[in-house]
């Protein structure tokens, strides 16, 4: 069952998503050479509990942390640990919230200091493939207007989508139907209604779109080694243009 949410669901879901847009915020300036994960761990739980929201992640399904901190050729859930950054390295921070019974949710990635050409291209690539799947995300649309735009950017340029992971509903639970994928054809494709919110969430990698899972049980990895991006918004479809529920990188003060 797909929930059709109501204006004042879409503001709750708003605030939930600005309070991770917070804890993104916070991190921000300390995305340099040195820090450790855990570190950016920490602070990012702080930002959440002191907005009086929990965090989402930790402890679901047995995640032990706040944020998922995914670092070059590891694509998503990568655990925050003693491992510090060093400059060229691509950091996707993944990070969610649950405020007044809904959820929020937004990954952004970033490149500490200086990187190849080609690895801050992905990043573009990434972050407009995004872009573009929200420009489908429109009322009496399907859902692969969404999987098709994104995959088509991403493909025309060289790079792949993973299809290990995809992206989702999101309100009272932090996943909810329907699966996004980034590709097409997709396995359930529903119209798209007014109401409804979705964490669209490309995961493009530089090579080969395989993933492996490391014995951690979490941290997902590209299997020839090659950088992956990961960039994520909450929408929700109304009867006009796509109304974007989390912060902008504007906003975040990542552009």
């Amino acid at each position: 069952m797909i929930a059709l949410r109501t204006p004042k669901e879409f503001e709750l879901i708003r605030k939930s998503c600005h309070v991770v847009g917070k804890a993104h915020q916070a991190l921000k300036d300390m995305i340099v050479p040195g820090v450790t994960t855990l570190e950016l761990d920490e602070v990012a739980e702080e930002a959440v509990r002191s907005a009086g929201a929990v965090p989402a992640f930790k402890g679901y399904h047995g995640y032990p942390a706040t944020a998922c901190v995914s670092i070059n050729e590891q694509v998503v859930h990568g655990i925050p640990g003693d491992r510090k950054l060093v400059e060229g390295d691509v950091v996707s921070i993944d990070l969610g919230a649950k405020l007044s019974g809904y959820f929020g949710d937004q990954a952004v990635t970033v490149i500490v200091g200086t990187a190849d050409e080609e690895v801050v291209n992905l990043l573009d690539v990434t972050r407009e493939s995004l872009h573009r799947g929200i420009e489908g995300a429109r009322d009496g649309n399907r859902l692969s207007d969404i999987s098709g735009a994104v995959q088509d950017w991403v493909e025309q340029h060289g790079y792949t989508v993973v299809r290990q992971f995809v992206g989702h509903g999101i309100g009272r639970k932090l996943h909810e139907d329907p699966p996004v994928p980034n590709y097409v054809p997709v396995e359930r494709n529903p119209r798209l209604r007014k109401g409804m919110v979705l964490a669209i969430e490309p995961m493009v990698n530089l090579g080969s779109p395989e993933v492996v899972v490391a014995p951690d049980g979490w941290t997902a990895s590209a299997i020839d080694g090659k950088a992956s991006a990961h960039f994520e918004h909450v929408i929700g479809v109304t009867d006009g243009q796509p109304d974007i529920l989390t912060m902008t990188e504007d906003e975040l003060g990542y552009s």
